[in-house]
């Protein structure tokens, strides 16, 4: 999303969201992007503090036919303690009182402000979901990519397939099943789930020059983590070469088979043992699937995707677990090995 040049709402900003009455013109955000997996994720409270503390299984107890007069082999499982941290993103609205002054509604003007603060929060927890990695950021949270980085090798090596591309203009599709016992958003022991919109009232501030005015404020805070219990219900199809892709050179439908056939439990009607499952891609990939489907491209008269009807409302979907367009995924990730 492209970053505009002022810091603070001056009147020409007053005027643009103004209808020619002087009313509060509804505002459109041209600069918007869709992030559906917040909306298909499921969030849980920490277990400890800002972290949140989870058993994985990683191994099975043996089990033995009986016989009589002999005894039962002791055996247990095996499992391994993970912690998952979260962060917070924060922003903070400043509008000079003498412009809200001018507006016929200041309410409205402090709330169209609030919805491009909203929507920049959305922006970058979406883009942190799939790319975020504490390893190099560590006031952030780990996301899916920093959690299938490598093909094979065991763990979530296992989920991840290549679509053979090379270099650093790749993107990858994601095949996700959302529940508490899957893969979860996180938010610290004590709070609320999502964005916390405080409003701080009149401020003094300071000018560059050391002069000071007043301003209204308003303070935006999101805590954010994710889980990941078992990475066998998640799979990643990595290394799409898009110039590849959209020359129509990249079996698209052949990686989603296989990556489908990667989860550990598949869905009927977009469940999966009490689990979400959606399948998320940018809007290349998504252009590239849906002219497959129509056969565009393809040799067969085969019928990939199908429209359903998810919440009031309609998406494709591909054995029935739905596909989200995101802009949260680039054409610009490095191949993974």
């Amino acid at each position: 999303m492209a970053t505009l040049g002022n810091t603070y709402v001056d009147l020409i900003d007053i005027y643009r969201r103004q209808d020619p009455d002087g009313s509060t013109a509804t505002v459109i955000e041209l600069l918007k992007q869709q992030n559906p997996i917040l909306d298909d994720a499921v969030a849980i409270e920490c277990n400890k503090g800002g972290e949140h503390l989870h058993t994985i299984r990683t191994g099975l107890p043996a089990v033995t036919w009986g016989k009589l007069y002999k005894g039962i082999p002791q055996s247990k499982s095996a499992t391994q303690q993970v912690t998952d941290t979260t962060g917070f993103i924060e922003g903070l609205s400043s509008i000079d009182e003498r412009v809200l002054k001018l507006a016929k509604n200041k309410a409205a003007v402090r709330l169209t402000e609030a919805m491009s603060y909203l929507e920049a929060m959305n922006q970058e927890a979406a883009t942190g979901l799939f790319y975020h990695d504490i390893a190099t950021t560590p006031e952030k949270f780990k996301g899916l990519s920093a959690r299938y980085n490598t093909i094979g090798g065991g763990g979530g090596g296992n989920q991840v397939l290549d679509a053979g591309g090379t270099g650093s203009d790749n993107t990858s599709i994601w095949l996700v099943t959302w529940g508490d016992r899957f893969t979860h958003l996180l938010y610290p022991q004590g709070t609320q789930a999502g964005i916390q919109r405080e409003d701080m009232g009149r401020q003094r501030v300071t000018d560059e020059d050391s002069n000071a005015y007043y301003v209204e404020e308003e303070k935006f805070t999101w805590h954010l983590g994710m889980a990941v219990k078992d990475w066998r219900y998640n799979a990643r199809i990595a290394n799409i070469d898009i110039s590849e892709m959209q020359a129509g050179n990249v079996d698209l439908y052949k990686y989603l088979r296989q990556a489908f056939y990667k989860l550990q439990s598949r869905v009927r009607r977009g469940n999966a043992s009490s689990g979400r499952q959606a399948i998320y891609c940018n809007r290349d990939v998504l252009e590239a699937l849906d002219a497959l489907s129509v056969n565009a491209g393809a040799s067969d008269s085969f019928v990939r995707l199908s429209p359903r009807e998810i919440e009031g409302e309609e998406v494709l979907t591909y054995r029935g677990i739905p596909i989200r367009e995101t802009d949260a995924i680039v054409n610009t990730e490095s191949q993974v090995v």
